[in-house]
């Protein structure tokens, strides 16, 4: 088992429990870490949770092949992260969470809008590019209902599951958790919006276009170095 990706996997899982994400154990988070190999939180008989997830608890697996022993389960949704890594292979990583602002706005209808836009840049392009709904609120324990998720998303990078959660996908697995983070405090300014009985224009094409997409480096770098340092104190 590679022990940086292990670590990026735990710390993932940690940062998105203390956002408010992932509640208990209701979530997970894996990454490519080969051909046919992936590395993804599991569960043993004494799980914690993802806010106490540690290194030991990212396992290495074939997802064809056995399950890894010692009393560790796979999560029941690995179709989740099976069915983007066969078909797209481009993804590096799969963050599924739980996420509440995510989950409201998908139950009462409310579209998540491009109405801010500096405040927030990489959730303000997740608006304007359009976030995907997968309509189902089911327990994704089937490739099929895999292979249906991927096809609603498309090529996005985050997909609402309606009554359900969140997927976010991404070259690694920082910037998987940064379009989960984003795709949250996108469904949280629309939740506010709706309770507050407002609804602003859309950005306007002269603001959208200066809305550059500032880089790797700022968008997903910033994010994980903030999420390490929240860690460490």
């Amino acid at each position: 088992m590679n022990t940086e990706v292990a670590e990026d996997v735990a710390l993932a899982c940690r940062a998105l429990a203390r956002a408010g994400l992932a509640a208990v154990s209701l979530g997970h988070v894996s990454a490519r870490v080969g051909v046919d190999r992936i590395a993804v939180r599991c569960r043993d008989p004494h799980d914690t949770g993802l806010l106490f997830t540690t290194a030991d608890a990212v396992r290495e697996i074939d997802p064809t092949g056995p399950r890894p022993g010692g009393g560790w389960s796979v999560p029941n949704e690995l179709p989740i992260h099976t069915a983007f890594y066969r078909a797209r292979p481009e993804v590096g990583a799969v963050v599924h969470v739980h996420a509440p602002a995510a989950v409201l706005c998908g139950l009462a209808g409310l579209p998540l809008r491009p109405v801010f836009g500096a405040f927030d840049i990489p959730a303000a392009r997740l608006a304007l590019r359009g976030v995907p709904v997968f309509p189902r609120a089911a327990l994704i324990t089937r490739d099929e209902l895999g292979d249906e998720l991927v096809a609603a998303t498309g090529d996005a990078e985050v997909c609402l599951l309606r009554g359900h959660g969140i997927a976010a996908v991404g070259p690694t697995v920082p910037a998987a958790v940064a379009r989960a983070l984003a795709l949250e405090q996108l469904a949280r300014i629309t939740l506010d919006l709706a309770r507050l009985g407002a609804r602003p224009d859309v950005l306007s094409a002269a603001d959208r276009a200066e809305l550059p997409d500032l880089g790797a480096a700022f968008n997903d770098g910033l994010v994980w170095n903030h999420l390490h340092a929240l860690d460490i104190h």
